[in-house]
């Protein structure tokens, strides 16, 4: 595209709403915007472009593409996203320079790189972030754009980096998904076993939770309670619980026969012990927070958050940090004065802003590089009543209450601590009980009885001991005389660890330090980029969506309660056993961290050509593990799993069977003497079940159904509900279906699932050029159009840890 007239500017935004926030600003004539409405492109299925790809068949595995075409998107409406881009191809007639002002982070570059690369734009590009949208934040975002001269270089590495993430994505999720299903699913599951990069090793974490509480054996173990009566007539009871439970009760009882006897002096120590405010919000903590407190869904918590950003009362939500950088210490004062305008009780607790308290360092709130995005903090622009309401009032309150403990002072209690020293056979034992009072809320007067809230245990963990405290300590001094009155042992037992909540879910897989024991381990998740963020699964913009696959698939379940704990299925059990067998580096959480932690180098790459080799090189890599793991699972057998335990299908829970359905199960159960299950004639999930379980089983040659000896023709009802599967999705229907019983059978595993799952309306007339890191090298393909991939299939979506972007693996280039 060349000039026509005098330089213009586009500016190219994520949302109309981020769009019109940022209008005013420009005045210029020659300027101008356009927006998309998420991801405007999205990958071909692989059925459409190939026809041998369109069944699920072992033996066309692995599908392993360079490159993969696109076609538009389509709106929430089902719209295509054609027109919008015609939009966009127009307004870039004539233009020098786009300046990319979508949201920031990979995503938010990848909406507008893939379609510049798409439209085939090759002027300059520069990358405005926009951590906020006030007008302050917008100043300063365009004052570091005018600083940052390569900008639009160093953006289009985050570009790879995204395109390399769903480049792996759609590979494991096609490929993983369809052999796994096809050779190591067992026929009780009728729901695909989905398979993932980020989703599989989360689930292997659950999974290895889950095992450790069902072989949890309790356990007694002894505490010791000394009473001791002062030569004042007062009488206090002291505890022995050391760090190490004591389990022998031969132990408990030799060390409470030597307390009986002890006559001694009491040490009594009094000090003030300072409770510093909790962090800012990062993403993954927020929704923790808003799970415990309200019961809400990460995704919704998530939903809440970009609406306040897009509206200009949040910084950008989808961040990793809980920190902010040491620059924005001036800001503290102006933001907080807005606060307590609308927090109007909490005025008189806003000291003079010279008052303010700014912790700095790792364990404050201010550092001098808090990452890619700092933490979710609230801005000067502050809601009114009339503005929002409901949930997105009680989330905006919530982050701007944080922003004001941050800046108070420590909160301060009045400890007193009494303990004695018991001499034992076992040597000398300490028994102590402490009492507190406040001194100084501090900070804590902002939450009031909701400050105990801040203090949050370890996922996944067993509930630890507890200090032994009172409400109320009698009046005792340093030194003071005292005889043990009595002493007795309490048993209690040990607990199994605690089941991760739905809320805790996304900080899990953000900390997976918190989450290993071996120090060797812990070392290697330690990110020294960002000390603060250590190695994890997935990114903050995604882990929130991982939950919602790991329910589709069977392979976990929700119980009960406000936040309500995950509970791993048998099919996710043994979903993960198989994994573990077969490649045990995929069910491997560690392993995963390390290997994303080498993904994330793609995005820093200081130039282009650097990116380029990086992604070109990662893709490689992918491609060698695809193969890998198709070869590894054609030599796996089908996994046995006790159907009893398998659910039915959520996929159509209303559909009756057919009748030849229902009769070929009845005579089934006559012939095996079995009872048919209850709900199996109205519910076609329960059905299908059953004779899955009892019919003659599939071969696991090639994942075709084939008979024992000879040709096996297929039942007349299979060959009728195959004509009328055939008519209603409108395609032909193969003639062999009435005589070969694999391939009917494959056309209606085929076409019965696209009944389930809806697929988008797509329009695949226009398929844009491909480009990837070989190309960008100078090495183009010969055949761009006819290399393949899905749009949003089961598997595509299986393997996609993004959860607002469509499987679009390959990468454009230049």
């Amino acid at each position: 595209m060349t000039a026509q007239s005098a330089s213009r500017t586009l500016f190219f935004f994520e949302k109309p709403s981020a769009m019109r926030q940022l209008q005013r600003f420009f005045k210029s004539p020659s300027t101008l915007c356009v927006s998309a409405e998420g991801h405007l492109l999205t990958a071909e299925e692989p059925g459409n472009l190939r026809d041998e790809w369109r069944p699920w068949r072992f033996d066309t595995l692995p599908i392993v593409l360079d490159r993969i075409p696109v076609t538009y998107a389509t709106s929430r409406s089902g719209q295509s996203h054609k027109p919008k881009i015609e939009a966009i191809k127009q307004a870039l007639q004539g233009v020098d320079r786009v300046i990319i002002a979508t949201d920031p982070g990979r995503e938010g570059s990848m909406i507008a790189w893939e379609v510049l690369e798409h439209l085939g734009y090759e002027g300059r590009v520069d990358r405005l972030k926009l951590g906020a949208l006030d007008e302050v934040s917008v100043r300063r975002a365009f004052a570091a754009l005018a600083k940052e001269p390569d900008s639009g270089e160093r953006d289009y590495a985050a570009y790879l980096e995204a395109l390399c993430r769903q480049y792996e994505d759609y590979h494991l999720g096609l490929n993983g998904t369809r052999a796994i299903s096809l050779r190591l699913r067992p026929p009780a599951c009728r729901e695909p076993w989905r398979f993932g990069g980020v989703q599989t090793p989360t689930l292997a974490i659950l999974a290895d939770l889950e095992q450790r509480i069902r072989d949890f054996v309790p356990q007694d173990y002894f505490k010791i309670a000394l009473t001791i009566a002062t030569d004042r007539r007062a009488e206090i009871t002291l505890w022995h619980t050391p760090k190490d439970r004591i389990l022998n009760k031969k132990v408990a009882e030799t060390i409470q026969q030597a307390a009986a006897s002890w006559s001694g002096r009491l040490g009594v120590e009094q000090k003030d012990v300072r409770r510093s405010p909790p962090r800012l919000f990062s993403k993954d903590t927020l929704a923790r927070r808003c799970a415990k407190r309200f019961g809400w869904d990460p995704q919704h918590t998530a939903k809440l958050a970009q609406d306040l950003y897009d509206q200009g009362y949040l910084t950008y939500p989808r961040t990793e940090s809980e920190h902010l950088p040491e620059s924005q210490t001036g800001d503290a004062s102006a933001v907080i004065g807005s606060v307590i305008e609308v927090l109007t009780d909490l005025a008189s607790l806003v000291p003079a802003a010279g008052d303010l308290v700014f912790r700095k360092g790792s364990k404050g709130h201010y550092v001098k590089d808090p990452g890619e995005h700092h933490a979710i903090v609230p801005l000067r622009k502050v809601p009114q009543p009339d503005n929002i309401s409901g949930d997105h009032r009680r989330l905006w309150e919530l982050v701007a209450k944080s922003f004001l403990a941050a800046h108070l002072p420590d909160g301060i209690d009045a400890r007193t601590t009494v303990a004695v020293q018991v001499p034992t056979p076992l040597g000398a034992k300490r028994f102590a009980v402490s009492g507190s009072v406040i001194k100084s809320p501090g900070w804590r007067a902002v939450y009031g009885a909701e400050a105990d809230e801040e203090n949050e245990a370890v996922p996944g963990k067993a509930k630890p001991d507890e200090e032994p405290t009172t409400g109320r300590l009698p009046p005792v001094q340093d030194n003071e005389p005292g005889t043990a009155t009595d002493a007795r042992i309490e048993t209690s037992k040990t607990e199994p660890p605690r089941r991760i909540t739905r809320g805790e879910l996304p900080v899990v897989m953000g900390r997976l330090i918190d989450q290993v024991e071996d120090p060797a381990l812990k070392a290697a998740l330690e990110n020294p980029v960002s000390p603060n963020e250590p190695k994890g699964l997935g990114t903050a913009a995604t882990r929130d969506t991982i939950l919602p696959k790991l329910q589709k698939s069977q392979y976990v379940e929700l119980l009960k309660g406000k936040d309500p704990t995950i509970q791993v299925t048998e099919v996710g059990l043994a979903f993960i056993a198989a994994v573990r067998r077969v490649f045990p580096s995929y069910g491997d959480p560690v392993g995963r961290a390390m290997f994303e932690a080498d993904l994330a180098e793609i995005g820093r790459a200081a130039t282009r050509d650097e990116a380029v080799r990086r992604a070109a090189a990662y893709q490689e890599r992918t491609r060698t593990r695809v193969q890998e793991l198709i070869g590894a699972i054609a030599q796996s057998q089908t996994v046995a799993v006790d159907p009893t335990t398998v659910s039915a299908s959520p996929a159509a829970p209303g559909r009756p069977p057919t009748k030849a359905m229902i009769a070929f199960a009845t005579s089934l159960a006559a012939r095996k003497g079995v009872k048919l299950p209850r709900g199996l004639k109205s519910n076609g999930a329960i059905c299908r079940v059953f004779l899955d379980q009892h019919a003659p089983a599939r071969s696991s040659g090639s994942g075709e159904h084939r008979p024992r000896s000879g040709p096996r023709p297929p039942s007349e009802a299979m060959v009728r509900y195959a004509r009328a599967l055939a008519e209603e999705h409108g395609v032909a229907c193969p003639p062999e279906i009435a005589t070969d019983f694999a391939a009917c059978r494959a056309f209606l595993d085929e076409h019965a699932t696209r009944r389930a799952v809806q697929p988008e309306v797509i329009n695949r007339a226009a398929i844009r050029k491909d480009r990837s890191p070989a190309a960008a090298n100078g090495n183009p393909s010969k055949d761009r159009a006819s290399t393949p991939a899905p749009k949003q299939s089961v598997e595509a979506k299986a393997g996609s840890a993004r959860g607002r972007t469509r499987a679009r693996p390959a990468h454009p280039s230049r």
